[in-house]
C-alpha cells in the first residue's frame, strides 16, 4: 500500500481575500487611532468642566456686579450734574445781590435819564456890612439839595464828578466844600439818575421849595436845573475801610396778653 502524497506547492490568494485583508488592517488601524485620540479629550472633558463651569458662573457676577456699578455711577453723576446747577442759581442769585449791593454802595458808573443841576454862588457885589459867607454856597446848601434830590426818587448823584454814597460826608472847608476826600470849588454841577419823571419831582419838593425860599432868593445864590435824557454818573472812586460792624438787634416779640 503506497502512502498519501501531499501538495506542498504555495497557492496564491484570491484577489479578494487581499483586498479583504488591507481593508480590515487599515479599519483596525483607525478604530485604534480613534480610540487613541478620544480618551484623552474624554478625560479632559470630564475633569475640566467643574472648573470651567465654575469659572463662568464668577464672571457672570461679576459681570452683574459691574452693571450694578454702572447703574450707581450713573446715578451718581446725575446727582452732581443737579448739585452743579443748582450751584450755578445759587451763584448766579449771589452775583446778583452782589452787584445790586455794589451799585447801592457807589461801585458801579451808572447811566440813564435823569437831571443836571448847577447851584453857584452870588455874582456882583455884595451889600454893605454883609456876610461873604451868607452869599456862598455852604455844604449845608448841598446837603439840603441832596435831600431833595434823594426824596425825589434819585437813584445816583454825583456832585462836580464825586460819587455821593450813603458814607460821603460834605462839610465847609474854607471857602470850598469838602465832599469824600476831595475839595470842590463852585460852581458846584450835580448829575442825577432817577428817570424821566425826576425832575417834575424835584421842581415839586417842599425841600428844594424852602432852600430857594430861605437861601436862593434873599441872597441870590444862582441855582438853575434842566431834565436830561442821558446822564453819566461816576463810581466812588475813594477808599473804602470798613472799620466795626455788627448784626443787628433782633427784637423780642411780647408775650402773649403783655402789654407793650
Amino acid at each position: 500500500m503506497s502512502a498519501p502524497r501531499f501538495d506542498l506547492r504555495w497557492r496564491r490568494p484570491a484577489t479578494w481575500q487581499v483586498t479583504l485583508a488591507v481593508a480590515l488592517l487599515a479599519l483596525g488601524f483607525l478604530l485604534a487611532v480613534q480610540f487613541q485620540s478620544q480618551a484623552p479629550r474624554a478625560r479632559y472633558s470630564t475633569q475640566e468642566r467643574p472648573p470651567l463651569v465654575e469659572t463662568a458662573l464668577d464672571l457672570s457676577e461679576q459681570q452683574d456686579a459691574l452693571k450694578d456699578r454702572i447703574v450707581e455711577l450713573r446715578a451718581q453723576i446725575q446727582q452732581l450734574e443737579s448739585d452743579v446747577s443748582e450751584d450755578d442759581v445759587a451763584e448766579a442769585a449771589l452775583n446778583d445781590e452782589l452787584v445790586e449791593a455794589r451799585i447801592a454802595a457807589g461801585l458801579v458808573a451808572l447811566a440813564g435819564p435823569g437831571v443836571a443841576l448847577q447851584f453857584d454862588d452870588a455874582q456882583g457885589p455884595l451889600p454893605p456890612d454883609a456876610s461873604a459867607s451868607e452869599y456862598r454856597v455852604q455844604a449845608e446848601d448841598l446837603r439840603d439839595l441832596l435831600t431833595a434830590l434823594w426824596l425825589s426818587g434819585a437813584e445816583a448823584i454825583a456832585i462836580n464828578g464825586e460819587r455821593v454814597t450813603v458814607t460821603t460826608a460834605v462839610t465847609d472847608i474854607g471857602g470850598t466844600v469838602l465832599v469824600n476826600s476831595a475839595y470842590l470849588a463852585p460852581p458846584y454841577v450835580l448829575t442825577a439818575i432817577g428817570g424821566p419823571e425826576l425832575y417834575d419831582r424835584l421842581v415839586a419838593s417842599d425841600v428844594l421849595r424852602t432852600l430857594l425860599e430861605a437861601r436862593v432868593q434873599p441872597f441870590g445864590l444862582e441855582l438853575s436845573a434842566g431834565p436830561l435824557d442821558q446822564v453819566d454818573v461816576p463810581a466812588y472812586s475813594g477808599s473804602i475801610r470798613l472799620i466795626e460792624t455788627r448784626p443787628a438787634a433782633t427784637p423780642t416779640p411780647p408775650a402773649p396778653g403783655s402789654t407793650p
